[in-house]
């Protein structure tokens, strides 16, 4: 599959709304809205990062169709990395594309993710792209309704 990253366009976002609220990858992800199918939140968050100037978001294309989205947020030696891939698309090598288009676009350092200590896919993707787990803390996971065991990973120069 051919994956690329493009600007995010309006016409993206009823399918990130649709992923987002894909029961399996919302307990994936474990931290996410309080309510996925808030649309009317939906499109607050998203108006509000498409006009921060700090955030780099990007729509992640498979062949041509909207797959996903990745992006990088957050003050300047805090940023963050995050990403959301359509679940039919899992284990494809997409996510791991998509992240190496954004970091190489992006090219600051260092930059951080987090992910829920069992999600081994997202785990994967991120060690690819060269991140390493620095630390373990406990967050509240509104996709799985408690507290949970996240990894804080780092990429560095």
């Amino acid at each position: 599959m051919d994956v690329s990253l493009r600007p995010v366009h309006d016409s993206d976002l009823p399918v990130f709304y649709r992923q987002l609220n894909d029961p399996d990858a919302l307990r994936m992800a474990a931290f996410t809205p309080e309510d996925p199918a808030d649309r009317d939140a939906f499109d607050a968050h998203w108006a509000r990062i498409r006009t921060s100037p700090g955030v780099v978001v990007r729509t992640v294309l498979g062949d041509g169709d909207v797959v996903g989205h990745a992006s990088v947020y957050g003050e300047p030696g805090e940023r963050e990395v995050t990403y959301w891939i359509d679940r039919a698309h899992w284990g494809k090598g997409v996510a791991t594309a998509a992240l190496r288009g954004l970091l190489a676009e992006v090219t600051e350092r260092p930059l951080y993710a987090r992910a829920a200590a069992d999600n081994a896919g997202s785990l994967r993707v991120l060690r690819r792209c060269g991140f390493e787990v620095r630390a373990r803390a406990t967050g509240y996971a509104p996709a799985r309704g408690a507290e949970i065991e996240e990894f804080v990973l780092v990429l560095e120069g």
